[in-house]
């Protein structure tokens, strides 16, 4: 199951006031199927198709902390 923190779900308002577009089900896919895995201690980044995603697993649960954009 995946889980987004408050923050993670202000995220996309944030983004939009930007004039940028990032859709919940490109997160959970970067965390399902990421190109590129990094574990920092208990934090865990993905990467994807333009899209960063830092998380934590808890148990059964992911929690997506924040996501970002990024450069191909």
């Amino acid at each position: 199951m995946i889980h987004f923190t408050k923050y993670a779900e202000k995220k996309f308002e944030i983004l939009n006031a930007h004039k940028v577009f990032i859709t919940r089900e490109q997160v959970e896919e970067t965390v399902k199927l990421p190109d590129k895995v990094e574990k920092k201690g208990r934090l865990t980044s993905a990467c994807r198709d333009g899209v960063g995603v830092v998380y934590k697993r808890e148990g059964e649960v992911i929690k997506v902390l924040t996501f970002y954009p990024i450069k191909q």
